[in-house]
């Protein structure tokens, strides 16, 4: 009897051991076919095309580094910090700025890259009404219907939030619309009285001189051209390519710049994020971001986040943690908890 209570006091050891082991050590190395890295996109546009982008960035990275990718497009950006915090050893994420911060602030999620867009670090929160709203001015938005896609989303929230309270503006009703191309829509067709999405500057033809921040947001004259969807399927007015949140729903909506303006531009917000959990590791990390950034010099990446109806990224560059600060003072002004602008 003396001999057998040690015999099953190891056995239990063991057996306790083996139950408590890290579950990445049962499945696989990470990036294994049994235990893939997870990529996490926010559904900021449509779902159908984040997730065929994401398999062509998968395809690609996979075949740069050998390692094994899954795609999820969870339901909302409150989804998407959650699964990143819950899988801090094997995630990695494009989130934007203010999801960013906060699964920062939640879990300890650390940025790696940000988004260069046509040459921007930086992009914008626009505010849009239809064209024939009798809302002309700034503070003609207060007490009026606001539509917009998630309260995490940095241009399409938070910002104006801020902005708006410093200006003394009270919107009305307040709808969430799912995503920046539904808010559009919704602007589009009478459902909100205005909507606040991302901004990226038009691109302007050869010979002229390219968008400033501070020109008009619109640089163009709807009295001499009309908007088309040019040959290259994009949206453009005379020769000026249309960049914004506006171009998204142009197959839906083709006269969506005849209809729908932009009112104002917000102050520049920093771009959006190639981020990772806390505890992913970082040799990975630095082969993933080497292979990431020779896949933007790909015509693949066009078919992938570099695309307009993606999220329309022409590059991606390294970028340090306070480069986040602004928003996180934003959030504080905001004076609102994660859990209030995400929901949970």
């Amino acid at each position: 009897m003396k001999k057998v209570l040690p015999v099953l006091l190891a056995a239990v050891l063991a057996l306790s051991a083996l139950i408590s082991a890290p579950m990445t050590s049962a499945q696989g190395d990470l990036g294994s076919e049994d235990n893939p890295i997870q990529v996490y996109f926010v559904p900021s546009t449509e779902a159908s095309v984040i997730v065929s982008g994401g398999e062509v960035m998968a395809a690609a990275l996979q075949e740069a580094t050998g390692l094994n990718f899954e795609v999820y497009v969870p339901t909302s950006y409150a989804a998407t910090v959650e699964a990143m915090c819950a899988a801090p050893d094997s995630s990695m994420g494009f989130i934007p700025a203010a999801g960013y911060v906060i699964a920062n602030q939640r879990c300890g999620v650390e940025v790696g890259a940000a988004a260069v867009r046509f040459g921007w670090p930086v992009y914008w929160a626009e505010y849009i009404v239809r064209r024939d709203s009798d809302i002309y001015t700034y503070g003609d938005l207060a007490g009026k219907t606001w539509g917009y896609g998630d309260p995490g989303s940095t241009s399409g929230y938070i910002v104006p939030s801020v902005e708006m309270a410093a200006a003394g503006i009270e919107p009305g009703d307040e709808v969430q619309t799912g995503g920046h191309n539904q808010t559009v829509l919704a602007v589009y067709n009478g459902e909100v009285d205005f909507g606040t999405v991302f901004f990226s500057p038009a691109l302007m033809p050869e010979g002229y001189a390219s968008w400033q921040s501070g020109d008009l947001a619109e640089p163009y004259d709807l009295t001499v051209d009309e908007s088309y969807i040019g040959d290259d399927g994009n949206l453009y007015i005379g020769d000026i390519r249309i960049m914004d949140a506006r171009a998204n729903v142009r197959d839906t909506a083709p006269d969506v710049i005849e209809q729908v303006k932009i009112l104002r531009l917000s102050a520049p917000i920093p771009n959006d994020t190639l981020s990772f959990g806390p505890e992913f590791p970082a040799d990975l990390r630095q082969q993933i971001m080497d292979a990431l950034i020779a896949f933007s010099g790909t015509e693949e990446w066009n078919q992938s986040i570099g695309s307009e109806d993606f999220y329309a990224w022409s590059g991606l560059e390294p970028i340090d943690d306070s480069a986040y600060d602004p928003v996180r003072q934003q959030i504080e002004i905001l004076g609102q908890s994660d859990e209030d602008i995400l929901g949970g």
